[in-house]
């Protein structure tokens, strides 16, 4: 039995039904919806769904659509933020023409907007091959995302638990130092830098490009450790892990909906339809979920979370590599 990494959706009908292969939709809908934006991984979350509920087929279309629901879900969040980002790529263009450009007089948005675009810059890492193995770096997420054991699953979701605690320390001493400053000071504490520099954004990008590779590896719990980890603002480092994985979610739906025309799949609509608006709805709430949690530096449940499920899937994996047999559907591996 093979497991895809990304989200299943049966193109051959067989015994399944279209009210089975909505209610599949519906619950690959809310795991997407949920774990692409609280920090606990989507990719790890579709993956062991798939493995446990023994689905062997993968519909590229129903991913794309998962992916453009949860898509509307960031955009109709920070569409303020985008919209003012907008603006200032086209103040940005027009200053870069007329030699008006300076970089130390940016403000916030421009800032933001230049930061966004190095941070983007480490994906094309993933493109990179891998002498001896006629490989690129981006294959190995399919590789570890498709075979039947959850090994690198439970290992990436112990290291997502690892960074989240290391980023909770980070911004509670951050806080603290910013109280007593202010105490000596008078006035109210800044918390954390809220501008970006460029290591920051290049240290973010990069471990960005890890969580694309390690299905368990959460990205928005990921990057937003690092931003902590340097020193950032915590609203301010979750906006930019947000806003930064826009571009992430487009290209990755536009690989598979390009990898889907190839294909020719013929897949039922309902189930499309329904999956997107899952999606769509659940991310929605995850995502201003996560911005309040984060803003009361309530981090630690999702560290506890992905640690104790970690360890499940790891304990999990080593009993089926031994066996030879999936501990849900008894099936062989």
């Amino acid at each position: 039995m093979k497991k895809g990494r990304a989200a299943p959706l049966h193109t051959v009908k067989g015994d399944h039904t279209i009210m089975q292969e909505i209610l599949e939709a519906i619950v690959q809908g809310v795991v997407q919806g949920a774990t692409e934006f609280l920090p606990v991984s989507s990719s790890g979350h579709l993956s062991l769904a798939q493995h446990f509920m023994g689905v062997q087929n993968t519909s590229l279309l129903f991913n794309v659509m998962l992916h453009l629901g949860t898509l509307a879900a960031v955009v109709l969040v920070y569409r303020r933020l985008i919209w003012r980002l907008l603006k200032a790529l086209v103040s940005l263009v027009r200053d870069l023409f007329t030699g008006k450009f300076r970089w130390k007089h940016m403000d916030p948005d421009r800032n933001l907007l230049v930061m966004l675009f190095f941070g983007l810059l480490p994906l094309f890492l993933l493109f990179l091959p891998v002498p001896g193995t006629g490989m690129k770096i981006k294959d190995y997420a399919d590789l570890w995302g498709t075979d039947s054991s959850i090994l690198i699953e439970g290992l990436a979701l112990l290291a997502t638990s690892v960074l989240l605690l290391f980023g909770h320390w980070k911004s509670r001493q951050t806080a603290e130092k910013a109280e007593r400053k202010a105490a000596k000071k008078g006035g109210r504490p800044v918390v954390g830098r809220r501008r970006f520099r460029l290591p920051d954004a290049l240290a973010v990008g990069v471990t960005q490009c890890f969580a694309a590779v390690f299905p368990g590896l959460s990205r928005s719990g990921s990057t937003l450790s690092v931003g902590l980890l340097r020193g950032i603002n915590r609203q301010a480092a979750l906006d930019y892990s947000f806003v930064l994985g826009i571009p992430a979610i487009v290209a990755a739906a536009g690989l598979e909906l390009l990898d889907a025309v190839k294909a020719q799949e013929a897949v039922s609509a309902a189930p499309l339809v329904v999956g997107m608006l899952v999606s769509a709805v659940v991310g929605f709430f995850a995502i201003k979920l996560l911005r309040w949690m984060v803003s009361s530096n309530q981090l630690i449940p999702f560290a506890v979370y992905t640690a104790v499920l970690g360890i499940a899937v790891v304990v999990i994996a080593i009993i089926e590599a031994n066996t030879g047999v999936n501990i849900v559907t008894g099936m062989p591996l």
